[in-house]
């Protein structure tokens, strides 16, 4: 286990890095094939995808900074704290402020070129599957990013010992969500919800159901069912067992003999806030518009 992918010098290029771009031009590609088999611009795509992952990343990473401010505990200094905050390298991203900022994009193109925002939208939805399974790889090979909470459960997984040294924010007095108690020498040494995985698996599933909704489903309600079972899984699934500060203060068991389960983290509280959203859009979804055939025939 190691976070750096490749290193010349004082140059490094990080896992986390290469595996979500990796994830994010495979489904680049995956949505421009189907623009064009659907009769899109493939052109039109492409320059989304361009600026849809540009402004998605700069909105992941400024979500991440708001909503994650214990991952910067201890930098005091300004400058180095900037420095800190733009850093993407080591890890820290928000999905929901890549989407936020994405859809921004595809709002501002069918603003200006009249395009149906459904129609291109609803075609990055295994992009956004493929994105999360490399962002959790990365994560994985960081060591430190996304920790699950120490539990008693079969499936604790404890860490390995290559993983020894990167555990820096869960082994920090100063940090507000720290497993300090558990660490020898920076590493965890107690089971703990393997989130990463869990994240994995959530991605893995989105791809399966993406292909699977837009077969058989209108572009409208590709968009928003991607949307809401994003939201469902990446909030029971992996928010639920993930070390991060409660937003509410519901219920908390987490230890080597207990079972690992917070509520309710921000993300939670913004899962259900955007779940009742989309079922609101998805009950609202307008009718296509009746055809001269379809009126001569009645």
């Amino acid at each position: 286990m190691d976070p750096i992918f490749l290193q010349i010098g004082n140059f490094t290029i990080a896992w986390y890095g290469v595996l979500m771009m990796a994830g994010i031009m495979a489904g680049a590609i995956i949505a421009q094939r189907l623009a064009v088999k659907r009769g899109l611009n493939g052109n039109m795509i492409s320059d989304i995808i361009f600026w849809a992952v540009i402004w998605g990343v700069i909105g992941a990473r400024l979500v991440f900074v708001v909503t994650s401010p214990e991952a910067f505990t201890g930098i005091t200094d300004p400058m180095q704290k900037l420095i800190a905050w733009v850093n993407i390298r080591s890890g820290g991203l928000s999905i929901h402020g890549g989407l936020l900022f994405g859809v921004a994009v595809f709002l501002y193109y069918q603003w200006r070129y009249k395009i149906n925002f459904y129609e291109y939208a609803s075609l990055l939805a295994p992009g956004l599957g493929l994105g999360i399974i490399g962002g959790r790889l990365g994560n994985i090979m960081n060591g430190s990013d996304t920790v699950g909470r120490p539990t008693g459960w079969p499936i604790g997984f404890t860490w390995p010992e290559s993983a020894k040294g990167f555990h820096t924010a869960m082994c920090n007095a100063n940090n507000p969500e720290n497993l300090v108690q558990y660490c020898t020498n920076g590493l965890v040494t107690v089971p703990v919800h393997f989130t990463q995985l869990y994240g994995v698996i959530i991605g893995v599933v989105l791809v399966l159901l993406a292909f699977y909704w837009l077969r058989t489903k209108t572009a409208y309600q590709v968009f928003y069912l991607t949307v809401m079972w994003y939201s469902i899984l990446r909030s029971v699934v992996e928010e639920t067992f993930r070390l991060n500060p409660l937003t509410f203060n519901v219920y908390l068991s987490e230890g080597p003999d207990k079972a690992g389960i917070g509520l309710f983290t921000l993300t939670q509280v913004a899962s259900i806030v955007l779940v009742i959203w989309c079922l609101v859009m998805l009950f609202r979804e307008p009718k296509a518009p009746t055809t001269v055939k379809e009126q001569v025939r009645a």
